[in-house]
């Protein structure tokens, strides 16, 4: 391979040299004439302009610096023995594991998928947590994101999901994590049993921010060959995309880009839509299922990214105050197993909590402004109670089935069958009744509490 001297200019992270033949996102080697060899790879071409990401930083690089290309852009270990393991930004084992380099690798952030090969959602992920399960169902092959902000738990909230979903791996992909949160990841997959069919790549808060925005590629890299060569179904978790996005706006600003909406790059749309869309179920093998982390500056749904984010994905869980807002909260593809896939009240048990809740919130603003409340309004607000500890409470674990026999029984507590507005035939197959009485439960209550020379000359009533 032919060596290149001569670097042009260093812009903090950005070397730019002159070079033909060369392509984008290719890797390249640059070795300082002390002998210190940092990796890069191509992130602009301009004619024979060539400007590079180097991964260490260019605090360093030396002007006299010789820079070959490799001729193949960024790849990552893929084999079974990666599953266990963690893996930086760049894809390099940083456990102290096994060597992994004889390993096969496979390139990242390849062409898009078919859409030949792609099937319609059609399957349930369950997760035990009722918000998502029973009003907002995760389904295979589904791209949705978390919204909230700094200062919610979203990332125990991520964990949790990763360790009750109903997946066969678990692909976790951290970007500009602390050292603190990449430890409650690590060590919770650990103690809950599920580290040996998850694979991490975790780029810190101080790593280079070129690892940044490869770890979305490697880490659905991965996950796509766990789908298509092993038909795994494959859930990948990313936490947090606006940490992504902010790289993406870093080196579009170092390397003089004009930028658009809030120093975002014009192509902020194309960038997430590109990595999103990596999500499929795949004919005659498994499926990828992505779930991330977009934190909202401010609160404000119309910063950059989760608005962008919004038009690409299928829907979103909303957390804050440490509950995942059902109103908020939406998830575009729940009629495709809401009682298809699922039990056959599912959908009116779900839309008839959502809306005797919402009349729950009305009536408690009547209450706080000390209008006089009905005998409606009081069940209201009882059911309104009820709904939050038996449902949004953050630490429910429940199986979807138990939450809708749970559901039925919540309104029955504080409703009449009638007051439901549901279909007959469901509230008689499924609303709680009082068992009939039977007519020896009678004689055996009466002989225990009644006078025994009573009973035996008493005659019982049938009851009918």
């Amino acid at each position: 391979m032919i060596e290149h001297k001569g670097i042009l200019e260093i812009n903090g992270d950005i070397v730019k040299i002159k070079a033909k033949g060369i392509r984008y996102g290719e890797l390249a080697l640059l070795r300082n004439p002390s002998g210190t060899v940092s990796s890069a790879q191509v992130i602009r071409l301009q004619g024979d302009l060539v400007s590079l990401q180097v991964f260490s930083g260019g605090q360093g690089i030396s002007t006299g610096a010789t820079v070959r290309f490799l001729g193949h852009p960024m790849q990552v270990i893929f084999s079974d023995n990666i599953l266990g393991r963690v893996f930086n930004g760049a894809g390099q084992p940083i456990d102290g594991g096994p060597d992994l380099s004889m390993d096969q690798q496979v390139e990242i952030a390849g062409p898009s998928i078919n859409p030949w090969m792609r099937l319609l959602a059609s399957r349930l992920i369950r997760t035990n947590i009722p918000m998502i399960d029973v009003f907002n169902c995760l389904v295979e092959s589904q791209k949705i994101p978390i919204f909230t902000v700094a200062g919610e738990p979203f990332n125990e909230l991520l964990a949790r999901i990763g360790i009750q979903a109903d997946a066969d791996i678990i692909v976790f992909a951290g970007m500009g994590l602390t050292f603190d949160d990449y430890y409650y990841f690590s060590n919770t997959f650990q103690s809950q049993g599920v580290f040996s069919r998850t694979v991490m790549f975790v780029n810190l808060a101080a790593d280079a921010v070129v690892e940044r925005i490869l770890t979305p590629d490697i880490a659905l890299a991965v996950a796509e060959r766990f789908a298509v060569e092993d038909s795994k179904r494959v859930l990948v978790l990313m936490t947090d995309m606006t940490a992504y996005a902010d790289g993406l706006k870093e080196i579009g600003i170092a390397m003089d880009q004009i930028p658009s909406n809030r120093g975002y790059m014009g192509d902020l749309y194309s960038t997430l839509a590109f990595r999103y869309e990596r999500a499929c179920d795949f004919k005659g093998a498994g499926s990828v299922t992505i779930l991330t982390v977009t934190t909202m500056p401010g609160d404000d749904v119309t910063h950059p990214v989760p608005d962008n984010t919004g038009f690409i994905t299928e829907g979103q869980f909303y957390l804050h105050d440490r509950i995942i807002d059902p109103f908020g909260s939406l998830s575009r593809l729940k009629q495709l197993v809401i009682g298809k896939k699922t039990r056959e009240d599912h959908g009116a048990v779900a839309n008839t909590m959502i809306r005797l809740y919402a009349g729950a919130k009305e009536a408690q603003k009547k209450q706080s402004l000390a209008f006089e409340l009905s005998e409606a309004d009081q069940k209201l607000l009882r059911f309104g109670q009820l709904f939050k500890e038996r449902f949004m409470d953050f630490n429910v674990n429940i199986a979807l089935e138990a939450a809708l026999e749970l559901g039925w029984k919540t309104m029955a507590e504080c409703f009449e069958p009638d007051e439901l507005l549901m279909k007959e035939d469901l509230i008689n197959k499924y609303f709680p009744h009082p068992l009939p009485v039977q007519e020896e439960d009678v004689v055996s209550q009466i002989r225990d509490t009644a006078d025994p020379d009573w009973v035996e000359s008493t005659p019982v009533a049938t009851v009918v």
